[in-house]
């Protein structure tokens, strides 16, 4: 596997936007061979669930959010029920998942939305779904691409900080991170993009401390030597199902390799 880092000694030369887009395509490549199971890590049974449950994401992890969502929708199950949901009550169940009054605002507030505006079901067009409260394009992008089909390339904060390390783009907004990404890859790989690149800044490559060492494609990557370059140590790194713990998901999907995440409260 050929390597982005120059021989001892010698300065690297610059890459040319052809040689970046081709080794962009091969991370890719590389990433489906790892995470040939990558998914959404929100439990959901419909686009209403994945709306709301991609707005609680924000600020929290997809766990918490997962050990929350049960009691939710099991007192509010459709967007009518939650539209008249009580605040306190709201605010109490969805607690767990922080800055609780302002969730409860934006559930309510889209929920009624919903209810008013499209007979109670989720636009599948991102012009619609940006408009209801507490939904930002990459919201939107998330229910677009898993629950609708429609592709999308959702830029959250490991999607971005991945992509920076790889040198696909220098960008910081969002908008700008999503326009440049979307110009390296045909459509129809944005959405299962999306995946692979958040489950591989999850597992291995975390903010603080990558698992350089026990990386699988460290060769393709100009960040090499940001983390623990040892394999033995790199290995201790890892997380979830690549370090032999349980997922996010209560409910994962049939073909993935880890165990189901404990509902809030066991362990």
């Amino acid at each position: 596997m050929g390597s982005t880092r120059a021989a001892a000694g010698k300065p690297a030369k610059p890459e040319s936007h052809l040689a970046m887009v081709r080794r962009a395509r091969r991370i890719n490549r590389e990433l489906a061979e790892v995470y040939p199971y990558a998914h959404p890590e929100l439990d959901f049974r419909n686009p209403f669930e994945l709306l709301v449950a991609t707005v609680l994401s924000a600020q929290t992890t997809d766990l918490r959010v997962n050990q929350t969502t049960p009691a939710l929708f099991a007192a509010y199950p459709t967007p009518e029920d939650m539209a008249a949901a009580v605040p306190e009550r709201l605010e109490e169940i969805i607690r767990p998942t922080g800055f609780f009054r302002a969730k409860a605002r934006s559930l309510i507030g889209l929920s009624a939305a919903l209810r008013d505006d499209f007979d109670g079901e989720v636009p599948g067009r991102l012009a619609d779904l940006v408009k209801l409260p507490g939904v930002g394009r990459k919201t939107a992008n998330v229910v677009l691409g898993n629950a609708f089909g429609v592709p999308g390339i959702t830029v959250d904060t490991h999607f971005g900080r991945l992509v920076r390390r790889w040198k696909w783009t220098e960008q910081e907004d969002p908008e700008k991170v999503e326009a440049e990404v979307a110009a390296i890859f045909p459509k129809s790989e944005w959405t299962m993009l999306s995946h692979r690149v958040v489950f591989h800044g999850r597992r291995i490559c975390h903010s603080r401390k990558p698992a350089c060492g026990a990386c699988p494609i460290a060769s393709l990557c100009p960040a090499y030597g940001e983390g623990e370059t040892d394999p033995d140590k790199a290995r201790k790194l890892l997380k979830y199902e690549m370090g032999g713990y349980p997922g996010q998901r209560l409910s994962p999907p049939p073909d993935y390799p880890g165990s189901p995440a404990p509902p809030l409260g066991a362990g």
